[in-house]
């Protein structure tokens, strides 16, 4: 985003409580960037600073150090080393959240990235998280997908995410959506943007707040390079038929979570092109509208994709009720953020090539934690 953008609009957040997900860096050694960001504070009086880059700095010695237990002198003396005569203010990088009205001052990209991630060593090597940051990351839906993009983003297991869903935050989302009632109204998108980019701001995020679409799928699928993997996290039916025809087509590799006994589906249309849609549990059903149809109406549909015999006690009991009682199908917080887990976990195995199997797994709490008698 332009830095004249943001000084042009002035306060009120630069209008962009409702829409706006992308950050603004201002690296002040940088003439041009200094007076930029005098005149952001000088029109915006009410921005909250926030300045850790001393404790960063400290950790930052102390992770190229390892071996030694340093002082506070020591410790005092190495960062100052480390500044090179560079006024500790002007070191790194000053990043502006124009949503929150936050400026927060951090160490610039490589040492940001070499930082954030030291407690993931050696789980994920160095030379892992090098192949990693290349990765683009498709996910489609901002319920489960939501916790699975932010997992990925806290593990950095991509370098790029683009995050399609066309809806806005209900309170009703509230039950499985980790986000503060300040942001009812807001796109599920933008929200999942900006937490990413509040975790770490040097992730690129490409955001379709329209949701998938026949126009914008090419887009989504393959603009400025190919995704790696699609995480089909969506509600709709056709979409989720729709996103893996093309899918097959670019040979993607699909994963899905079901949030309902740990399921997670994945399809490997990378390494099998003539692999059948959803292990050919569905049978051909590309002809079918699914927009024309209610809820209950595509519970049968729903059934074959998920396995309606395969499914929780509790799941079944559940569609039974689906418009009559309830409007649609339940998720749990609990349920949705294992989802995150797992669909991290498989995606980061399968970009490092550890993993290369197509099927359908569980991870069922309910049998694996279980009354022995």
């Amino acid at each position: 985003m332009a830095l004249t953008h943001i000084l042009q609009k002035g306060s009120s957040h630069v209008n962009s409580l409702n829409s706006g997900y992308l950050p603004v860096f201002f690296r002040i050694e940088s003439h041009t960037d200094h007076q930029a960001l005098q005149k952001l504070m000088e029109s915006n009086p009410a921005i909250s600073v926030y300045d850790g880059i001393e404790g960063q700095l400290a950790e930052l010695v102390k992770a190229a150090n390892p071996t030694r237990r340093l002082s506070a002198g020591e410790l005092t003396d190495a960062v100052k080393k480390h500044l090179s005569g560079v006024q500790s203010e002007e070191y790194g990088v000053w990043v502006y959240y124009p949503w929150s009205g936050r400026l927060v001052h951090i160490l610039d990209e490589k040492e940001f990235i070499e930082l954030r991630t030291s407690r993931n060593l050696y789980k994920i090597t160095r030379e892992e998280r090098e192949i990693l940051s290349k990765q683009k990351i498709g996910v489609i839906g901002l319920s489960v997908g939501q916790s699975i993009a932010v997992t990925m983003a806290m593990e950095r297991t991509f370098g790029e995410i683009r995050l399609a869903d066309f809806d806005t935050l209900e309170l009703t989302n509230m039950n499985r959506i980790r986000t503060g009632l300040h942001n009812l109204g807001v796109s599920k998108v933008v929200l999942a943007a900006r937490e990413i980019a509040e975790i770490d701001p040097f992730l690129k995020v490409v955001c379709f707040t329209e949701g998938i679409t026949e126009e914008n799928i090419n887009d989504f699928l393959l603009k400025d390079g190919k995704l790696n993997i699609l995480i089909d996290e969506c509600d709709s039916i056709d979409v989720k038929i729709y996103a893996r025809v093309r899918a097959k087509e670019h040979r993607i590799p699909v994963v899905m979570d079901t949030s309902d006994r740990g399921m997670v589906d994945i399809e490997r249309f990378d390494l099998e092109p003539e692999r059948p849609l959803l292990h050919g549990l569905i049978g051909n059903i590309e002809n079918v509208d699914f927009s024309n149809l209610t809820d209950a109406e595509k519970i049968p549909y729903l059934g074959a994709m998920v396995g309606l015999d395969t499914l929780s006690l509790r799941m079944k009991s559940s569609l039974s009720e689906v418009g009559k009682t309830i409007r649609t199908w339940p998720q749990l917080a609990s349920s949705v953020a294992l989802g995150g887990a797992l669909g991290t976990d498989v995606c980061r195995r399968i970009a490092l090539n550890l993993f290369r199997e197509s099927g359908r797994y569980y991870v069922d709490l309910d049998e694996i934690i279980d009354n022995k008698n």
